[in-house]
């Protein structure tokens, strides 16, 4: 991953996004505390945001938990300018960025995985070149047969404490039938012979049910949607920390009545003893070539991608749900 950019004079400390598994690092930092994530602010991507974050659009009400939290833009000054965004003609990437919540930092040790959504994958205002370039990516890949290629992914390892990567050359190189085997290497069993990597099969099989249920929901809010998402992706992430992990389940699975109960003196906890508020995420990101189509009916090849992604947790489910 290449070094950050250095910020701004006036700008908040920030440094290079340890944990990005995909996409292009060039201009992605976090802030000093680790909980925003600062990258440029592309025209598309803006308007993205900004039209489902607004309230007066009722459209978006069922995608807008599965979309990273948009703060605002970050002037030169370092400023949060959230009321006065600038017109997507006038946007300068090096003047401005957008700022969102760090999905990973919740998390004590995120395993996370980068999976790109589509059969297309070039914009339509692309050079005839990238669009050729691109349309044999997708045949050679995953990603016109299926809608998804793994991008990347990082699993901590349990008895060295650091996470391992896996670059995207490797989601370039597998077979559609080598899908299953590339998700196992990302949810992966702890067991007595091998105790590496993974959560107990207890934990992780609750954790693959809940996930399952969430990408149904994304699935079905962006299936009600025209538009057209081209190099967006689908971002997992999950606790790899089995202790951690089993708090936040029960966190996450406790009664309603206890969550009302517990609020109050939730608020005065401080924030960096908490547990996650769940063990795992799971959200739509990367909007740059992102586009409103109205009219044009929902994007196929990204649904494509949600019926394989769905496909490919049922067998995972299946397979832990045995040592159980």
């Amino acid at each position: 991953m290449s070094e950050a950019p250095s910020p701004s004079p006036g700008s908040p400390d920030t440094h290079t996004l340890p944990s990005q598994v995909g996409g292009h690092a060039n201009g992605v930092v976090t802030a000093a505390d680790d909980t925003l994530l600062i990258k440029a602010a592309l025209p598309l991507e803006l308007k993205f945001y900004q039209t489902v974050a607004a309230a007066s659009e009722p459209e978006f009400d069922a995608l807008r938990p599965f979309i990273p939290k948009f703060i605002g833009t970050l002037s030169l000054e370092g400023e949060l300018d959230t009321d006065k965004p600038p017109s997507e003609g006038s946007i300068n990437s090096r003047a401005q960025s957008i700022v969102l919540e760090n999905l990973a930092h919740p998390f004590v040790k995120p395993n996370i995985l980068d999976i790109k959504l589509g059969t297309v994958l070039y914009d339509e205002s692309a050079s005839p070149e990238k669009k050729e370039r691109m349309t044999k990516t997708a045949e050679t890949t995953t990603s016109l047969k299926t809608g998804i290629r793994l991008t990347g992914f990082q699993v901590y390892d349990n008895l060295t404490g650091e996470a391992v990567h896996t670059s995207k050359a490797y989601g370039k190189s597998i077979s559609a039938a080598q899908l299953p085997e590339g998700i196992a290497r990302f949810f992966p069993i702890r067991t007595a012979e091998a105790p590496a990597q993974g959560l107990p099969a207890s934990v992780l099989l609750q954790i693959l049910e809940l996930l399952r249920e969430d990408v149904q929901d994304i699935r079905d809010a962006f299936a009600a949607l025209e538009i057209r998402m081209v190099g967006g992706s689908l971002l997992i992430v999950y606790e790899s920390d089995a202790a951690r992990a089993e708090e936040g389940l029960k966190w996450l699975l406790k009664d309603d009545d206890e969550d009302e109960e517990d609020s109050d003196s939730d608020d005065d906890e401080d924030d960096a003893k908490k547990p996650p508020k769940s063990p795992y995420d799971v959200r739509l990101i990367d909007f740059a070539h992102t586009r409103f189509v109205p009219g044009q009916g929902p994007d196929e090849g990204v649904l494509l991608g949600f019926k394989a992604i769905l496909n490919l947790l049922d067998e995972r489910i299946e397979a832990v749900r045995t040592y159980v």
